[in-house]
């Protein structure tokens, strides 16, 4: 049975590996590492299994596209799903279906049933499943662990990936090359089973929300809203797409480094990604130390200039060792900005909507990744292998310099989480949970001494409210009684009203209490609620009082 959330916390500033102290992470985790190792090893056998029977080198790099662009595609519809219903039984879900789409690219492999097409679909498809069991896993970490070892958390989930990606590509390549593809499916299938079974047997426990299910299309919209109205989240967003843009020719164009330049086999190929996965290993242990002596914002530019190296030495070097020093180096940017993308995106979000903004900025940045795979195996197929390598170091030095423009900005605590209690207001109706729309009016009296100081609260009070739910959000003065102001806003149904004021977190409560010193009354500002009523005649009639008034 897995431990409680924040059964381990630490009093002081977690380590790198404090997390592992939490029984249900370190299982989940371990075995994901196991699953992660069965990953590499076929990516390395899918990407060679291609070079080999495909003389084209876009269909060769749209292996990277195929395993990133379910991700793009499903993971928004994924993390609404991962804030709606059980974060376990979806992840159950997602391995199911990787372990399925495993077994039968085996199968077909086995019977001899193998082309290009064939060979991407099957990617496409275990691609599918990890798209539906990140964004819940990556959720669910939260809920796991206690929220100060969340940012070490995050940086595991990097660190552990990058681990095996020292030990994966060269066992792959040493498997591929001494007993065949089939045997490299075969032990990813039976890798894929290890994390199903975990967390089959694991349980940990989830704050319960006292309102009902979101609709899908709902938890979708509230999820775009609060992620376009988070400076954090969208910077996030910007720098990743871009990064995984320039990045991902790296690691798509590598087999054709290896077949053409280097003129190598497996082994080489696996021994270069090692050499990757090896920098990665070494920049995410030291990760901590480096946070604390260099802004985000540094490390996001320092790691984007040293893929930028990595990807000019590729492409101008024909040394096995150059190039695995080089990839050393582009390792070790690649985890330093990844792991530094996704701590920004969930010490931003609370916990209500962190599996949406995962899986909204996994969709724009995973699109990135594939969209750049196409990219430059176009430039490479149509120019040159060195072109197409050039030209990715040059994006990422403009990607570095992007930082004037989408900044990373410094969190050093996560958003607190909502408060969730909330009493709910007595009604003169009856009221069902999908009744509305529901207008909220709240009345102020404002001094004319206090205006500046009320608009610009109430700026950031439009912009809190408007986060978590509320629509249609406006500020009127009267302009018989100049003194009075009126705050408007609706959200569509009762249970919306009742769920924006769940999410409000501490802070958005501090901000209330800041507008209302402004107000002038003896009294507190005047609330009243309504239900929005159209005047058609299909309509039956309503009740002639539709509003209801609570100080």
């Amino acid at each position: 049975m897995g431990s409680v959330a924040g059964e381990d916390a630490d009093p002081v500033s977690p380590a790198t590996f404090a997390p592992l102290r939490n029984p249900t992470f370190r299982s989940i985790w371990l075995a994901t590492q196991v699953s992660s190792l069965g990953w590499l090893m076929q990516t390395v056998a899918i990407s060679w299994l291609m070079a080999t029977i495909s003389t084209s080198d876009l269909m060769v790099a749209l292996v990277q596209a195929s395993s990133t662009l379910p991700a793009f595609i499903l993971s928004v519809l994924a993390g609404a799903i991962a804030d709606n219903y059980s974060r376990r039984r979806v992840m159950v879900a997602g391995r199911c279906l990787m372990t399925i789409a495993s077994a039968t690219l085996t199968l077909s492999v086995a019977l001899g049933f193998v082309d290009p097409w064939m060979i991407l679909g099957f990617s496409f498809l275990i691609a599918c499943g990890g798209a539906l069991n990140d964004p819940a896993w990556q959720a669910s970490v939260g809920d796991i662990v206690d929220r100060r070892n969340l940012p070490a958390a995050v940086t595991l989930l990097s660190v552990g990936f990058n681990t095996v990606r020292s030990v994966g590509p060269a066992l792959g390549g040493l498997v591929v090359a001494s007993f065949g593809l089939l045997t490299a499916f075969t032990i990813t299938t039976l890798g894929y089973l290890v994390p199903l079974s975990v967390i089959w047997r694991c349980r940990w426990k989830v704050r319960s929300s006292p309102l009902p299910r979101e609709p899908m299309r709902t938890a979708i919209s509230d999820g775009v809203r609060f992620t376009a109205m988070s400076s954090e989240i969208k910077a996030a967003i910007a720098r990743g797409t871009l990064f995984g843009l320039a990045g991902i020719a790296i690691l798509a164009l590598l087999p054709l480094v290896v077949r053409d330049q280097l003129r190598g086999g497996p082994l080489v190929y696996g021994a270069l990604m090692a050499g990757f996965g090896i920098g990665a290993v070494v920049a995410g242990v030291s990760n901590g130390r480096f946070r604390r002596i260099l802004s985000q914002e540094r490390l996001m530019t320092l790691a984007c200039l040293a893929c930028a190296a990595c990807s000019l030495s590729l492409a101008l070097t024909s040394s096995v060792a150059v190039a695995a020093l080089a990839l050393a180096v582009g390792g070790a940017g690649w985890v330093t900005a990844w792991s530094g993308l996704g701590m920004s995106v969930q010490l931003a979000s609370p916990r209500w909507v962190v599996g949406r903004t995962i899986s909204i900025y996994t969709a724009l940045t995973y699109g990135g990744l594939a969209a750049g795979s196409w990219v430059w195996g176009t430039v490479a197929q149509t120019h040159s292998l060195t072109w197409a390598l050039a030209g990715s170091a040059g994006a990422l030095v403009l990607v570095a310099a992007a930082g004037a423009v989408f900044p990373l900005r410094e969190r050093r605590e996560s958003e607190p989480d909502p408060l969730e209690a909330f009493d709910t207001p007595a009604v003169a109706l009856n009221l069902k949970p999908r009744s509305g729309p529901i207008v909220v009016k709240v009345e102020y009296l404002i001094p004319e001494t206090k205006v500046e100081a009320f608009l610009d609260l109430m700026r950031e009070r439009r912009h809190v409210h408007s986060r978590v739910g509320a629509r249609r959000w406006t500020l009127q003065r009267n302009l018989q009684t100049p003194l009075q102001w009126t705050e408007t806003f609706q959200t569509p149904t009762w249970t919306d009203y009742l769920r924006l004021n769940h999410r409000l977190t501490p802070a958005d409560k501090e901000l209330d209490e800041r507008v209302f010193q402004l107000h002038a009354g003896e009294d507190p500002p005047h609330m009243t609620l309504s239900i929005e009523r159209p005047t058609s005649s299909a309509r039956k009639p309503e009740p002639p009082a539709p509003y209801f008034s609570r100080h």
